[in-house]
């Protein structure tokens, strides 16, 4: 079966379960922090895929994942999970989770990372800037990555625009490149 399929079923299904008890907000914090773990902790996806590891290894790794302690309908949902053998999609179900929820309540999601830390009057001018282009409640977020040498890089859900210092010398590399091949 489908591994995309799969993981947006479980997530639709939490999600009508996580409204219907009235704990959608928490499990989307929830699903935020695990997603978030999975991204900075590669290891917790080749747990999850260990056959070694018991069952209850591995939720007792989900529950620890999200931390502090996990509300009574995410532990429920993660022994389904874990009971159906179906802990190797836990990231994705978590990303659909977020997904559906975002949809649902008119969430747009924005990151904007910048090369050095910014002041608060340029991360309200890019709020104002995304708010125009997709109205909604907009979840926003910085970071600093020295790496992008200057400029910025804007997430808004799924579309990216990227005005780094780095972007702009690759560009310039590439036409160096391309121009120098028709010369020779």
């Amino acid at each position: 079966m489908n591994e995309g399929m799969i993981s947006k079923r479980y997530a639709k299904a939490l999600l009508l379960y996580a409204i219907d008890r009235k704990a959608e907000d928490a499990m989307f914090a929830e699903m935020k922090k695990l997603a978030s773990v999975y991204l900075h902790e590669p290891r917790l996806r080749m747990a999850m895929d260990s056959p070694i590891l018991s069952s209850d290894d591995k939720l007792g790794l989900v529950k620890a994942a999200v931390g502090g302690k996990p509300n009574a309908e995410f532990v429920r949902f993660a022994e389904l999970v874990v009971k159906n053998k179906r802990e190797t999609y836990f990231r994705n179900i978590a990303l659909c989770y977020i997904d559906l929820y975002c949809e649902a309540k008119q969430i747009n999601m924005g990151k904007l990372i910048t090369a050095t830390p910014v002041d608060s009057a340029v991360v309200e001018k890019m709020k104002g800037l995304l708010h125009k282009i997709k109205p909604g409640t907009l979840d926003f977020e910085t970071s600093v990555d020295p790496d992008i040498e200057g400029g910025f890089i804007l997430y808004i859900d799924t579309y990216r625009m990227d005005a780094s210092v780095r972007n702009q010398l690759k560009r310039i590399k590439q036409q160096f490149i391309v121009e120098n091949s028709r010369i020779g």
